[in-house]
């Protein structure tokens, strides 16, 4: 099932976008994807590991990856592994968190500011 299956074929793109982006709106699938990007591939029982979840949740989230078409899997013997479907999406986390970085950076520095003003209400002593 791929994107636009989750919306009309001659949906804008910005549906589209926010369908890719409600793949990636839970924190175990963030970091899912995370421990993804710094591997070519990981077992299911690393990631089972990783994540300290059960199986059948980080089942259930691995789903909703393929779904959105985030990951691919494939079964080796008993075991199954996973990798990014794209490497975009690992790019798309380093974005992500350089841009939280920033936003941070800004909201600190607005608070900094504020403090500051509200020390010396006349301005700088």
């Amino acid at each position: 099932m791929s994107l636009v299956a989750y919306s009309d074929a001659r949906a804008p793109l910005y549906e589209v976008k926010a369908n890719l982006f409600k793949g990636l709106a839970h924190p175990v699938r963030i970091r899912v994807l995370e421990l993804l990007a710094e591997a070519p591939e990981v077992s299911v029982t690393d990631l089972l590991s990783a994540t300290g979840l059960e199986a059948s949740h980080l089942s259930q989230h691995l789903s909703v990856l393929r779904r959105y078409q985030l990951v691919v899997s494939e079964r080796r013997a008993l075991q199954m592994f996973y990798s990014l479907a794209y490497p975009q999406v690992a790019e798309l986390l380093t974005v992500a968190r350089s841009l939280l970085g920033e936003i941070l950076r800004t909201t600190r520095d607005n608070l900094e500011s504020s403090d500051a003003a509200e020390a010396f209400p006349g301005g700088t002593p």
